[in-house]
């Protein structure tokens, strides 16, 4: 299952946070605070979570854990696991002489050099 951030979700995140803002807003005039101190409170939590989120972003960016890079390693696991096997089953398929010939070419290619 896919745990990553779809456009549907990022809608949905922004909606929340929109709420959010409407909400800490009214929870904070009923804290005490006056109109427009209550919208600047309310304006500072919602930068914090969006600073917040910006910067978990920015983590999974710099340490390759993004939602793309994730499936590329499993489609690129799945794809030499699949390879590896149709080889060998197609070696195992070989007679022995067969076999035998083609692991002599592969002896015989050239290696490059070492350094």
């Amino acid at each position: 299952m896919n745990s990553g951030i779809t456009r549907g979700k990022a809608l949905l995140i922004g909606v929340g946070l929109f709420a959010v803002g409407g909400l800490g807003y009214w929870a904070f005039q009923a804290a005490g605070f006056e109109g427009f101190s209550a919208g600047i409170a309310s304006q500072v939590l919602l930068v914090a979570i969006v600073v917040v989120w910006t910067g978990s972003y920015l983590f999974r960016v710099v340490t390759g854990n993004m939602t793309y890079m994730e499936q590329r390693r499993r489609y690129r696991s799945a794809y030499d696991s699949a390879t590896d096997a149709e080889l060998q089953k197609r070696f195992e398929a070989l007679s022995p002489e067969q076999q035998e010939q083609l692991l002599q070419e592969l002896d015989q290619t050239p290696q490059p050099p070492t350094p």
